[in-house]
């Protein structure tokens, strides 16, 4: 996000565990079979409804019924919901810091030892004060203090959800905004920020970063260089390819597709790719001049390789525009489904209040047959109003956080049918945004932060399959 923000994962498996293709990838097999009941609904609905016009539209009644005041004045919910507040700004942790205000994307692990693990993001920028006890990091400002930015680890009972332990797992980076899970049990964590070394710190950012779920510390921060540095946002992992795709927060920002050299291993290089239509078509996805992009509707696509992605001038989606590249308005969350993706484009439209896009890449394995849908776009803010985070619901129904940029804010998370149709599933009633929306992995809890301060909810209730 341009201020603040959100993340994704495979077979709309809700940010943490993946539904095996048939591949040959080294990815453990442990934790991908938890989910295998949301995607496949989830495909089954999308089969449904192929070819059906996915215009955005409202419904005549909220798909779980009507929201319900809170007494507690924090979220509304439909009848038969609840949630419960499990860590808290300033909390304290056992590694003797405390829990840091700005709670983004998340994602949920499955742990060997039948507990979870939540890997929080915290979009802390320079100006935030360091906490004491971060003595290490991947950066510092100059005048000395560990930057504040990073992750925080927590661990959970799946009975219960009361946590265990909470601890910091990642420090010395600014505005980590959103991510995504791997399959090999991993969360990549997203600088939306590209301060220079040398203006006010000593090392370059815009960068991802890898955290491991497993992780009991902090663990060693190490950028992920051929990744690319620009405004991350999100990220997606398709299992069976192992190729990563990534979304950047600006307003003539890219989707960008990183190739591995190897699969399940990052930090060992790659390369770096830029979505475009086919010469001849479109030219812009944002609709903010002649609509051009009609909801529904899909067009070929194929990607640009880019050099020079360390872009020390900024520039990287600048030159990808210039050689064909499609720009969007502010991409957010992304997560991976059965053999497609979805993201946000927080401002895009003719409205300018949101776009959700659809992506499937060929069957061949290479770009014979990629496509790219506009699956949604809303015609005003009653209905969905500046999406960002986004995932699954055990019903193949989109989850999408709200992030609204008005000096009032009245952010909701929106339900998105396979069909197109948004309809209201929470209302936060507190003046910050909602983030990192992900599931557990039996599909029974929905966790999700509220921005500043810091809260992680779990709501549980009766999620439809």
């Amino acid at each position: 996000m341009v201020s603040r923000q959100g993340g994704g994962d495979h077979t709309f498996s809700n940010g943490m565990t993946m539904e095996p293709h048939t591949h040959t990838l080294p990815f453990p097999t442990d934790r991908r079979a938890v989910l295998k009941g949301a995607g496949a609904a989830f495909a089954a609905l999308l089969a449904a409804s192929r070819g059906v016009p996915a215009l955005a539209q409202t419904s005549a009644l909220p798909f779980y019924g009507p929201l319900e005041k809170d007494p507690q004045a924090l979220l509304d919910l439909p009848k038969g919901f609840t949630y419960k507040v499990i860590s808290r700004f300033g909390d304290a942790m056992d590694d003797g810091g405390m829990v840091p205000d700005n709670a983004d994307g998340m994602g949920c692990f499955a742990m060997a030892d039948g507990k979870l693990a939540l890997v929080r993001n915290h979009e802390l920028k320079i100006a935030h004060e360091a906490g004491a006890t971060l003595q290490t990091g991947y950066d510092r400002l100059l005048a000395g203090k560990v930057l504040p930015g990073g992750t925080t680890t927590l661990i959970l009972d799946s009975a219960t959800l009361k946590v265990e332990r909470q601890f910091r797992s990642l420090a010395g980076t600014i505005r980590n905004c959103a991510g995504g899970t791997t399959p090999w049990g991993s969360w990549l964590t997203c600088e939306e920020d590209v301060t220079r070394a040398g203006d006010k710190v000593g090392q370059d950012h815009g960068w991802i970063f890898e955290v491991p779920a497993h992780a009991t510390r902090q663990v060693e921060a190490v950028p992920l260089k051929a990744m690319g540095r620009f405004n991350h946002e999100a990220a997606a992992v398709d299992p069976a390819t192992g190729i990563v795709y990534l979304t950047e927060d600006r307003e003539d920002g890219l989707l960008y597709r990183f190739i591995p050299k190897v699969a399940g291993k990052l930090a060992e290089g790659g390369r770096l790719e830029a979505l475009a239509l086919m010469p001849g078509t479109l030219s812009d996805s944002r609709n903010w001049q002649d609509a051009a992009m009609a909801p529904g509707s899909w067009h070929a696509a194929h990607w640009i390789a880019l050099d020079n992605v360390e872009s020390p001038a900024d520039d990287l989606r600048k030159r990808g525009v210039a050689a064909g590249a499609l720009p969007f308005a502010r991409g957010e969350g992304i997560h991976m489904g059965e053999g497609e993706l979805y993201f946000c484009c927080t401002s895009g439209g003719a409205k300018r209040y949101g776009q959700i896009f659809r992506f499937q890449p060929g069957q061949s394995g290479d770009q014979t047959g990629d496509r790219l849908q506009l699956f949604f776009e809303s015609r005003g803010p009653e209905e969905f109003n500046y999406g960002d985070n986004l995932t699954v619901a055990p019903n193949g129904h989109l989850i999408v956080c709200e992030d609204q940029y008005t000096d009032i804010v009245d952010n909701y998370l929106r339900g998105i049918t396979p069909e197109g149709t948004a309809y209201p599933l929470a209302r936060l009633r507190r003046q910050t945004e909602l983030a990192g929306a992900c599931f557990s992995p039996d599909g029974r809890t929905l966790f999700v932060n509220a921005f500043s301060p810091t809260m992680t909810l779990a709501i549980t209730g009766p999620w439809r399959a």
